[in-house]
């Protein structure tokens, strides 16, 4: 029987200076991996000396500064993992960014957003995941082996007033995209697969504190109480990389303490008309 373990294989993860990537590559290292870390920011190398300094596991640790908008640094980069350690055996396309109002904050109506916010949003979370799996299915394809484990969210299968238009948008193209490229590459021995994150604790919005009263709102949308941690994440993306789940290929799965089972925020907490203005 397929195990979980994933020892000696060759990872890729990307958006791994922090976050659900670092608990992923972290969670890599420990099964004995020998794990590539990229992420825009040259801050990747600290984290991933550090990640080595710290794993008890027998994987090992390499970093790489890559902004995945950039469709020749992506080809660069995967070029370089395999040239470093002869093959891709796992790809984690974990980089993504929102910073941008939700629909319940100000500046974050359809008629308030910029294009430029827009777009800067779209240009990480859609276009670098297209470089990043593009480019990942070149080299697994020639292998004719691999798993792929896509961050989508929670948001790009439902409509969700607390996050933004861009990011909506964006994990819901993403969704899409994961189911299409299974079609192409099960014949390749290639499995894709998405992971749909809830409302986890990580830097994507932006490094200072936030509202008091926004996190209570998000905790009261979790049935488990809580917001979740990477570490939550980590879990079942080791699971769908491994040979354990062998036979998954173009599923958006789900870890968000059972926030889509409920039901959303009532209608009267959506924007309304300013009747004082009348």
């Amino acid at each position: 029987m397929d195990t979980l373990h994933i020892d000696g294989q060759v990872v890729l993860v990307t958006g791994a200076g922090s976050g659900i990537g670092h608990a992923i590559a972290r969670a890599c290292v420990a099964e004995g991996a020998t794990v590539h870390l990229a992420d825009v920011s040259d801050t990747v190398h600290d984290a991933a000396g550090k990640l080595a300094e710290e794993s008890t596991g027998a994987g090992t640790v390499a970093s790489h500064v890559c902004d995945v908008r950039d469709k020749d640094a992506v080809r660069v980069l995967l070029d370089d993992v395999v040239a470093a350690s002869g093959r891709l055996d796992i790809s984690f396309l974990n980089a993504g960014i929102n910073g941008v109002p939700s629909l319940l904050q100000p500046g974050g109506a359809i008629d308030e957003l910029s294009f430029e916010a827009w777009r800067g949003v779209m240009d990480v979370n859609l276009d670098g995941l297209f470089h990043s799996l593009q480019h990942s299915a070149r080299v697994m394809k020639k292998q004719r082996s691999g798993s792929i484990v896509v961050t989508a969210s929670t948001a790009g299968l439902r409509a969700e007033p607390r996050v933004s238009y861009p990011y909506v948008a964006s994990k819901s193209a993403v969704v899409g995209l994961v189911r299409q490229a299974s079609l192409e590459l099960a014949r390749f021995n290639v499995r894709i697969n998405a992971l749909a994150p809830g409302p986890v604790v990580t830097n994507i919005g932006g490094t200072g504190p936030r509202p008091a009263a926004a996190v209570a709102a998000w905790e009261d949308s979790v049935p488990m109480r809580r917001w979740g941690r990477p570490d939550d994440v980590a879990g079942l993306a080791l699971l769908l990389a491994s040979g354990a789940s062998s036979w998954m290929t173009g599923g958006i799965h789900v870890v968000d303490g059972g926030a889509s089972a409920l039901t959303q925020i009532p209608s009267d907490a959506l924007p309304a008309p300013d009747t004082t203005a009348l």
